[in-house]
């Protein structure tokens, strides 16, 4: 049997959790979520919830929870969600010097642990995130892609 694509999710909030249970539902491949250490009880349970519906939902991928970056070693796709949330009254341009720090020291981690990984880069403001992400990998930019929604153009 061939072996499963694994796919690292840095950050487990909302967005990450909805992309992990989506990508597991779609059988994309093995799922690793990772969050700081002070919210590794939050992620793990919560993946663990999400793991729970596999056999109601029909998928048999692996959802795991867990704040070592070590546990990312291996992926082919790392999606990073991670940055500071905004709050009612922000604008994305508020966030960017925190949101640069947080994808910062996530791409210095992604590069030491998944250094042959694509990075799917959905945190805001997405453009400086993106180029915050593709300066401290080192990647080459077919590597880095940026996803926005439809926030984003509006």
């Amino acid at each position: 049997m061939p072996k499963r694509p694994k796919i690292a999710i840095i950050g487990g909030g909302n967005v990450g959790a909805s992309c992990a249970l989506w990508a597991a539902s779609k059988e994309l491949g093995d799922i690793v979520v990772l969050d700081i250490p002070k919210a590794r009880d939050m992620v793990t349970g919560k993946m663990l919830d999400l793991a729970q519906c596999g056999p109601i939902e029909r998928f048999d991928a692996s959802i795991v929870g867990t704040a070592d970056y070590a546990d990312i070693a291996g992926a082919e796709v790392v999606v990073i969600t991670a940055g500071l949330p905004r709050k009612p009254g922000m604008s994305r341009d508020d966030l960017v010097q925190t949101n640069v720090n947080i994808v910062t020291q996530v791409s210095e981690n992604v590069a030491k642990h998944a250094p042959d990984s694509i990075v799917i880069v959905v945190s805001n403001p997405l453009d400086a995130m993106v180029y915050t992400a593709w300066k401290v990998t080192g990647f080459p930019t077919h590597r880095i892609v940026g996803q926005a929604g439809c926030l984003d153009v509006a």
